[in-house]
């Protein structure tokens, strides 16, 4: 079979659009991060161009091993330039200056080698000040800690392999503060807050409507209540007050001013609005001329519309928009709760949130003009409780983490904390779990031909720091770990398959707590050619010991007793119709009936891992299924549905799964909740859903779907390469 190459025309589109928003977006800001993507996705076509870049591959640029972080865009593409490389940080700067010496972090490199820059690293190593961003910037903290502990030859060993690139890449930690608690957990770190409340601008179309209400509509009501003196008995004109003219003439040059310093609101130039045409009328009368026809139906509007200036009605109206007007601006909130967290350090969590996001005090009012007591918006406590340092079960609860995806990006400090203790000595525990939570930033390569992602024990410093870790002492915790994960995830999220990176957790702690668990990825059906790796045939015969003869199994017509009797890949295809030629949507279709073989990971959840959630399985079944008709209510009227249909029969695959562990007398109460769950839904969900659920009825009391189903059912999929049913259902 050929090797499938990664295609240029994805980075060639994703140039495109960075290019037209370089060009035109109103923001300055975006415009220059767009110039900078543009920067970015032009050295990958370049180097794809030129041979130097090899994307696909898991060393994608020559020259650089696979352990070196690579600097990748959306979509797994690497750009060829190291993350740990470019221009030295200010950090950099500071310690080679105070060393002495040239700025470059070759001679920054030699330095940490020295006595001196040894003790150095020995005092960050004790106190834990430091903090760890990339995975290569705790390379000589390792050597230190190694050579501290009479491994000279492991040193040797990570610095031969780290040397050649002591001149391009940061191996030095970063200043940071004293670590946190390693059993609480933050979904954001305090600096990438920081960072979004700064990039907060004014919203220029609520500043455009302040302005309106606290300036020009106060000033339409100055020029209705001019007029007004004229009125007698309903005639506009009918008199002159004494002083009418002059007060005339001090409004027109008092508007001349307010229009010179308020520019945002634009209304009160248009010709046809009535306060424009009291103040031109205004103007002509003054100069001997005949005020608009429009004049007396303009003042009529206003007094109809809002009531005559000083009413009791005009006065609540005017009243409740200068309320509005006198609001302090998201943006100047956001800067007082900014300064708040200005003491925090970058890589940590904030132990509360009420601290940070507590009333506006009287000192802060002197200081930024924002009102004392005015009260944080929940948007911007919202944004705050992303950086709260939490057990990961308080995150949930808070709804801090609304996705399995933020699930697996909390999972690695988990994992970090359990299988560090594996080492015994707490300098080196520290640094290794700070060097496990920077290499889970990193961001995955597009990987093709069946090559892997790069592993944890593939950096030379973890390795030799490896083989002083006592892995049969933490076991039982890593377990332990590794099955709260798991019910976490159930629990939080049944209806949701497991997200590629949680995976990755989940295989890493299992392989800590001393278990072989066959995790299989979610692949990606347009560059899928058809091969699957050992571990899914694996996975599938686990699955089958669990479920064989189960109502999942007759379901899905699966008989796993038959596995062994051809390929997996080969199965997967002949179960997907057979349909020779590639699409994607045939792609998706075989990686689906990989999906149903091996459950996609549940079955493994259940046994080896052993999960048992506090809902049990009959509670998430129903909750899966109110998944999935969530999602089937969005099918009607969308003119792209084939991505909802996907994660909605993804959602009822899982359903179908906690249903097949529940007892018959569970199962027949659940279906029959069911039923009457579908049949308070709209009509098109019913329509759609209807014949699903007959299917599973038919199944559950003894019948098959394979061969001549009967009329009105249908086995749920989500991919069909001949046009999904549920489009037009």
């Amino acid at each position: 079979m050929n090797e499938v190459q990664a295609n240029p025309g994805y980075a060639a589109g994703q140039m495109a659009r960075a290019f037209t928003t370089a060009l035109s977006h109103e923001d300055a800001d975006a415009r220059r991060r767009a110039e900078e993507r543009l920067a970015r996705w032009r050295r990958v076509l370049d180097g794809m161009g030129d041979g130097s870049l090899s994307v696909g591959s898991r060393t994608p640029v020559a020259g650089l091993p696979a352990w070196v972080t690579l600097e990748v865009l959306r979509g797994g593409f690497a750009t060829g330039a190291a993350a740990a490389g470019g221009d030295l940080l200010d950090f950099e700067a500071d310690a080679a200056r105070r060393a002495g010496l040239p700025a470059g972090r070759a001679a920054l490199f030699r330095h940490m080698l020295t006595d001196e820059g040894v003790r150095g690293l020995w005092e960050r190593l004790d106190d834990g000040r430091y903090e760890i961003v990339l995975p290569e910037e705790s390379a000589l903290l390792v050597v230190a800690w190694l050579l501290r502990a009479g491994d000279r030859a492991g040193a040797l060993e990570v610095l031969e392999e780290i040397g050649p690139f002591a001149d391009r890449l940061r191996f030095v930690p970063r200043p940071g503060a004293q670590p946190a608690d390693a059993s609480l957990v933050h979904r954001e770190p305090v600096g990438e807050i920081r960072n979004r409340l700064g990039r907060r601008r004014p919203n220029a179309a609520v500043e455009t409507m302040n302005e309106a209400l606290a300036v020009w509509n106060p000033f339409a009501d100055e020029l209705l209540e001019h007029w007004l003196e004229t009125v007698r008995d309903g005639r506009v004109r009918a008199v002159e007050p004494d002083g009418w003219r002059e007060r005339g003439a001090a409004l027109l040059d008092r508007y001349e001013r307010l229009a010179a310093e308020h520019t945002r609101c634009t209304k009160h130039r248009r010709p046809k609005e009535n306060a424009a045409i009291l103040r031109t009328s205004l103007a002509d009368v003054l100069a001997g001329r005949e005020p608009s026809r429009l004049l007396r139906h303009a003042i009529a509007s206003m007094v109809a519309r809002r009531g005559t200036p000083g009413s009791a009605e005009h006065a609540a109206l005017r009243g409740r928009q200068a309320a509005d007007a006198a609001r302090a601006p998201y943006h100047a909130i956001a800067q007082v709760v900014l300064a708040r967290l200005a003491d925090e350090p970058d890589g940590a969590g904030v132990p509360a949130v009420e601290p940070f996001v507590r009333p506006v005090t009287a000192d802060e009012a002197r200081r930024t003009g924002v009102a004392e007591g005015t009260e944080v918006p929940d948007w911007l406590r919202d944004t705050v409780e992303a950086a709260l340092e939490a057990p990961v079960t308080t995150l949930m609860e808070r709804g801090v983490v609304p996705s399995a995806e933020v699930l697996a990006a909390l999972v690695p400090q988990l994992t970090a904390a359990a299988t560090s203790e594996a080492y015994a000595d707490p300098a080196l525990q520290r640094v290794m779990a700070a060097t496990y939570r920077a290499f889970r930033n990193r961001r995955s390569l597009l990987l093709t031909n069946l090559e892997s992602q790069v592993r944890p024990h593939e950096l030379p410093w973890v390795r030799a720091a490896e083989r002083h870790r006592d892995a049969g002492a933490t076991a039982p915790r890593v377990r332990g770990v590794l099955t709260r994960v798991a019910e976490l995830a159930l629990q939080g999220f049944p209806g949701t398959i497991l997200p590629n990176p949680l995976i990755a957790e989940l295989r890493t702690l299992a392989e800590r707590s001393g278990l072989d668990v066959p995790f299989v990825e979610e692949l990606a059906a347009d560059i899928f050619m058809g091969r699957f790796s050992d571990k899914f045939a694996r996975a599938a015969r686990q699955a089958g010991e669990l479920l064989d003869g189960t109502l999942y199994a007759r379901y899905y017509g699966i008989d796993y007793r038959s596995l062994d009797a051809q390929s997996f890949g080969d199965l997967c295809k002949r179960r997907a119709g057979g349909r020779g030629g590639w699409s994607v949507a045939a792609n998706g279709s075989i990686i689906e009936q990989a999906q149903i073989l091996t459950t996609h990971n549940l079955a493994l959840l259940v046994h080896p891992v052993g999960a048992d959630p506090l809902d049990g399985w009959d509670g998430l079944a129903r909750r899966a299924f109110g998944i999935a008709c969530r999602l089937v209510r969005k099918v009607h009227g969308n003119p792209r549905p084939l991505g909802t249909i996907k994660d909605a029969a993804y959602a009822w695959r899982q359903a179908v799964f906690f249903l097949a562990l529940c007892g018959l007398k569970e199962q027949v109460a659940v279906v029959a909740w069911m039923q009457g769950e579908l049949d308070r839904q709209p009509p098109s969900t019913v329509r759609r859903l209807d014949p699903v659920l007959a299917g599973l009825r038919h199944v559950l009391t003894g019948g098959g779907l394979d061969t001549a189903p009967p009329p009105g059912t249908r086995r749920l999929l989500a991919w069909s390469a001949t046009g999904h049913w549920m489009r037009h259902a």
